[in-house]
């Protein structure tokens, strides 16, 4: 299965593909959207990730998806920003058919370091480490990554508990 996993952001929204065969992973690729636009400029911003992020799935053609929860800051207007371009992380993957998993920032570290509050050069050290040979576009990309591999675990995880409930029955 192909998954990809979303970490939101309104100036730089990272995105990582990958593979999961068994308990297996394999990169596929990974990158980051940059909102074109000026910064008064919600809407034109909000249409560049949207544009960008459905090429993506275009191109790489993921079965699954996951997006970050945002986490709530002091400032308001940041975070109602935020959660619009969140918004556009969600909407995208749905527009392709795939529901999309969401997973609090703290559980993607728990699942990738080990740690529900890893700093970002850990989580981007063992994501290096489940995808050897990975480049990673930048810390956006890598987040991305993380959250790909929250959801392929959790993934399994289902699918390992489905298969002890129907032979339970």
């Amino acid at each position: 299965m192909r998954v990809i996993g979303i970490d939101p952001g309104l100036r730089n929204l990272g995105w990582g593909v990958i593979d999961v065969a068994g308990s297996r992973l394999t990169h596929v690729a990974n990158g980051i959207c940059h909102s074109e636009g000026s910064e008064g400029d919600l809407a034109a911003r909000l249409m560049s990730l949207h544009a960008q992020l459905t090429e993506v799935l275009r191109r790489w053609q993921p079965g699954a998806a996951a997006v970050e929860h945002t986490f709530v800051n002091k400032d308001a207007v940041a975070t109602l920003k935020l959660g619009q371009a969140r918004g556009i992380a969600l909407l995208v993957p749905a527009q392709f058919g795939l529901s999309v998993g969401e997973y609090a920032p703290n559980a993607v570290k728990k699942t990738v370091v080990g740690v529900g509050h890893a700093a970002k050069v850990q989580v981007d050290h063992m994501v290096k480490l489940h995808l050897p040979g990975v480049k990673v576009a930048g810390p956006d990309a890598a987040d991305a990554l993380a959250v790909a591999i929250c959801h392929a675990h959790h993934l399994q995880s289902q699918g390992r508990l489905a298969a002890a409930l129907r032979a339970a029955e």
